[in-house]
């Protein structure tokens, strides 16, 4: 597997800080190193890898000697989108249940979903709002989204799978870019309803800090579902990938898409209480987008833009080292440039790869 067209981890997403800030001449070395093996279109091309990825990237320039190279790209994203429909519209006629690779932001649908929309695919946009309605509908007295393995690749799953909550791998990725596409105007036939669905569910889910914010557990065991509680204690690592700040602003968007002011102001609430709390901030061991100081801020960003009254307390930039500590990848989602990026700005928009916009 090419390791350039990863977006994660590869050139791709060294591409898109360059791209960021205007050095078109790194941005165009770190685009040529992202392409020199080929793109995939293959079975495990997504936002994140291959085509997809490259479309999402190129999306952040208007330079004209792109456009080939752009029209190539999002014929590929075309390809792998319609592909991975079909395969999922059939396991749901069969009544199987998902894997998360198949929906989830970083692998599956709702990040193809976001490559379509940042380059303007809007009808096959439109089929996978489709499929995500469908998803979010119930299996066997189980949400639709409910995995029959755990959240880990490498470790055995809890007995009777799990719902996962997180924005990377979980149902709120669906959640946000619904509730993005309702935003911008754009909603198929049961899209409503579904984010309600979703958003019920985290209700059902939610617990209470002790000064009464709300925080979500991370996943949910069939075990934990039958006796109607969490054995998560409390938060854990305020990250963008499955801790307070991805789910809040999956709900804030959830709360603004659906005119449902309290929701909203129930998620600013979780991530004011999440940067104000020292016991949580010291759990981010690092400056990475997907687990460290920079997811925290970058979604924080954005949730301070839509809030519906200020955030009250200050994002915590003192604990985002610079400049990059000794061994550090250069990567975009657990890397140099990620953390780059956070304190550079968003003129590209390069943080809808994350569903923050």
């Amino acid at each position: 597997m090419s390791t350039g067209q990863n977006l994660a981890d590869g050139a791709a997403g060294i591409a898109l800080l360059h791209l960021e800030t205007g050095d078109w001449e790194a941005a165009y070395t770190a685009l040529r190193e992202a392409v020199a093996d080929g793109v995939s279109i293959a079975g495990g091309a997504s936002l994140y890898y291959g085509a997809p990825a490259l479309a999402f990237v190129l999306a952040a320039s208007d330079r004209a000697d792109l456009t080939r190279a752009k029209a190539v790209a999002a014929a590929g994203t075309a390809t792998v989108t319609r592909r991975r429909l079909e395969a999922a519209h059939r396991r749901i006629d069969q009544r199987q249940r998902p894997p998360y690779a198949e929906f989830d932001l970083i692998g599956g649908l709702t990040g193809l979903g976001v490559a379509l929309r940042r380059i303007g695919d809007l009808d096959l946009l439109r089929d996978v709002l489709t499929y995500l309605v469908r998803l979010t509908e119930p299996l066997d007295g189980l949400p639709g989204w409910w995995c029959p393995t755990g959240p880990h690749r490498t470790k055995p799953g809890p007995p009777g799978g799990h719902s996962n909550h997180g924005m990377a791998h979980g149902i709120t990725g669906p959640l946000a870019l619904m509730a993005l596409t309702l935003r911008d105007g754009m909603h198929v036939p049961g899209q409503p309803a579904a984010i309600a669905r979703i958003c019920t569910w985290l209700d059902q889910w939610e617990q209470q800090t002790d000064d009464g914010s709300a925080w979500w557990p991370q996943t949910i065991t069939l075990e934990e579902l039958h006796y109607g509680d969490t054995d998560q204690p409390g938060p854990l690592r305020p990250s963008w990938c499955y801790g307070t700040p991805g789910i809040a602003r999956a709900q804030q968007l959830a709360g603004h898409a659906l005119s449902d002011t309290a929701r909203q102001r129930k998620a600013e609430k979780a991530f004011t209480a999440c940067v104000s709390d020292h016991e949580q901030l010291v759990l981010l061991t690092c400056r990475s987008l997907c687990h460290g100081t920079s997811g925290l801020l970058a979604a924080g960003r954005r949730i301070a833009a839509d809030a519906h009254a200020p955030i009250s307390a200050p994002l915590p930039l003192d604990l985002h080292p610079k400049p990059a500590p000794p061994g550090e990848p250069p990567g975009f989602l657990n890397g140099t440039a990620g953390a780059e990026l956070t304190t550079t700005g968003t003129v590209t928009s390069w943080d809808a790869c994350l569903l923050l916009c």
